[in-house]
This record gives structure tokens, sequence and C-alpha cells, in this order.
């Protein structure tokens, strides 16, 4: 194997199939990215048992052939000669890098034992259809809720439900969960899937643009082209959470408080009480206003936002970051918070477009059930 490739095309491409490598396993395989040379260019490809990435880039080949390298470190390697042209040429040992007037090596493995996503073919009638732009914003406003423990893996996905011209995405982690969905059209009627949060989050960085973007998928396994860039996944099995048997009937307590000055409050009380093992903040809500408190052994914060209630005065304590997690993913001025009871799961939506919402199960706390 022998070409030429401009070394910031070769980064780009390099660093973003990297993504896919595996780290830390038993099967060193799992951590190479494959680089094919044929025709008039590279396909280079990783796959770490979950995900795999594809891209196909522009090089002068004057020997085709395909080898294995550590992707991390070649990918690494690369980022630091992207103002060279490269050309690199193997051997039975491995690969030699040459740029400006120097050279490198870099030991390789063949490529036979690479591994294959399955046949890396997905029926062509299942899929969803939406737009770029509609997409990167909706998996940003539910990925974060995703879990990233394994106790049960499931939640370690998000929930994609693709009927009448809707595509939901639904993402939990047992404390907390965020609903919201966008415009796409369902080949086959309608769709509905598991996707790991991983593979969404590498999706999203893909799009730029505002074209429409087809996402196949069936059972087993997720497909998606992205101009020269192939991904390709696999989908969670098994029953998601039902979004329904979780949403609280109806709210005894509504306040409607300005965004930016609830993050900020919020933000300065986190503070004091970094570190802490449940980042616990309580929030008193009184006609007119709500008194933010948060106590460690560091010292205590009490900040006061203004609000507009309806209904009953509350305290109620919660998580700083998942109460922060949430506003900061909602982008109107005002936004509202509707809760049930100190004890019971409370809501968070925009004042005015609510399509996103999310919801948070707050922390029992003597002061919160006294009052609640």
């Amino acid at each position: 194997m022998k070409f030429v490739c401009d070394g910031m095309v070769l980064s780009d491409a390099a660093m973003t199939v990297s993504k896919a490598c595996a780290l830390k396993t038993v099967t060193p395989i799992l951590e190479c990215m494959k680089i094919k040379a044929e025709n008039d260019g590279l396909i280079m490809t990783a796959y770490d048992g979950e995900i795999s990435i594809e891209k196909k880039i522009t090089a002068e080949v004057m020997e085709e052939g395909e080898l294995c390298v550590n992707g991390k470190m070649f990918a690494d390697f690369v980022g630091k000669i992207s103002a060279f042209e490269v050309v690199i040429s193997s051997n039975e040992k491995g690969i030699k890098i040459n740029y400006a007037d120097s050279e490198s090596f870099m030991q390789a493995l063949s490529s036979e034992d690479f591994p294959r996503l399955g046949d890396r073919s997905v029926d062509g009638k299942n899929y969803f259809e939406t737009k770029e732009s509609d997409l990167k914003k909706l998996i940003s406003e539910v990925v974060f809720c995703c879990a990233t423990d394994e106790s049960r893996p499931i939640l370690k996905g998000c929930l994609l439900e693709a009927k009448d011209g809707v595509l939901t995405a639904t993402a939990l982690d047992g404390f907390r969960m965020a609903c919201s969905f966008c415009q796409a059209e369902a080949g086959s009627g309608s769709l509905k899937i598991v996707c790991p949060a991983r593979t969404l989050t590498e999706i999203s960085r893909m799009l730029d643009g505002d074209e429409l973007l087809k996402i196949y998928a069936d059972k087993n396994l997720l497909s998606v082209a992205v101009k020269d860039t192939v991904i390709t996944s696999r989908l969670y099995a098994g029953e998601f959470v039902r979004k329904e048997n979780i949403y609280p009937l109806e709210s005894t307590t509504k306040i409607t408080v300005r965004r930016a000055e609830l993050i900020d409050s919020v933000e300065r009380a986190s503070v004091l009480i970094r570190g802490d093992k449940n980042n616990l903040i309580l929030l008193d809500i009184k006609n007119g206003k709500v008194v933010i408190n948060a106590n460690s052994e560091m010292g205590k914060v009490e900040e006061t936002v203004s609000a507009a209630l309806d209904g009953k005065e509350l305290r109620i304590a919660m998580n700083a970051k998942y109460l922060l997690d949430a506003v900061k993913a909602l982008d109107e001025e005002e936004i509202k918070l509707c809760f049930t009871s100190s004890i019971s799961p409370f809501t968070l939506e925009n004042a005015e477009n609510t399509r996103a919402q999310y919801l948070i199960l707050p922390v029992r706390t003597s002061n919160s059930q006294s009052n609640g």
C-alpha cells in the first residue's frame, strides 16, 4: 500500500473515525483503524463493538492495499503533521509516514481480523427522514438525560419514535427525563428504536446543514450517511420505560421565571456545594419569588429570584446539576416550572413553545417533606 494525501484532509478524517476505536480492550484489533487504499482514495473505518464510523477521502493511490493501525495514536500523530503533504507506504512490519523532510514508522496489523458489524445492511424501507438542523437540535435537547451506568443498559439509549409526521425522542436515567419532538416522515409509516446516546452524539457532530437526512434502522442496526461519512450502530433491545407512567397528572404549584436569572442564581449557589454527593439545593417558592438555598461545610448561599406564582406555596429540594442542565436546554427568556408536591416529580418547559419538556425527581429532605 502506498498513497499521497493532504495532511489536513487525512487528519480530519482520522479524528472523526477514531471516535469509534475502542479503549482499554483485550482485543487489540478493536483499538485499530482500518485504512484501505483503492482507486483514487482511502476508506478509513473503525468499530468498537457497538458503533462503526467509515469515511472516504481523496488520495493519490500508487499501490492499493489495506491494513490496521492503532486508531487513537494514528489520529494524534497525523494531527501533528496536518500542515504537510503526507506519503504513507507499508511493508510487512508496519507503515512508513513521510512528511516534509522527515520520516516516521508505526506498527500495523493485518486487516484480515478486522471485525464487521453484521453485514452492515439495513432494510431500505425502514427509515425516517428529517432536516439535519431539526435532528441536531432534537439530539441536544434530550441526549444529556440518558443514563451512563450499566445497571439498566437500555437507559443508555434514547427512544426514537417516528409516526404521523413526527419524530419523538425520550431519554431518562432514573432521576430525570427529557422529551422533545420534530417533524419527520417514516418510510414504513412508523418506526420505533432505542439508539445509544453515544451514537446520537456522533451523528450530531456530523450535522451542520439544513438538508433532508435519511436514517435507516431495523431491530438491530441503525445506519446514516452524511456526505462521505457513514455511521452504523447497534441498537438496544428491550422494552423502554413508558413515559406516560411517569408524568404527574396535575400541578398544584406553577411558577414562571426568567431563564437567565434562574441560571445565574443556581450557578452561584452551586459553587459552595461543588463536590457534595447530592449537589443539593432547596427552593422555597413564595408569592412573587423563589428563594434558593444551598448549604455545605464550606458555607451557605441564599439567592432570590423573581417569579409569578400560580397555586400553592411550596418548598422542594433537588439536584442542582439536573436543574441547570434542563434550564440551559430550554431557549426562551421565560420558562415554566410545574410542581405537584415536594416529593413528586416536577416539570420544566418554555413558557410559550413547549415542544421540549423536562421532568426531575426531587430529593426528599426533612425541610421539603414538612412543607410538602
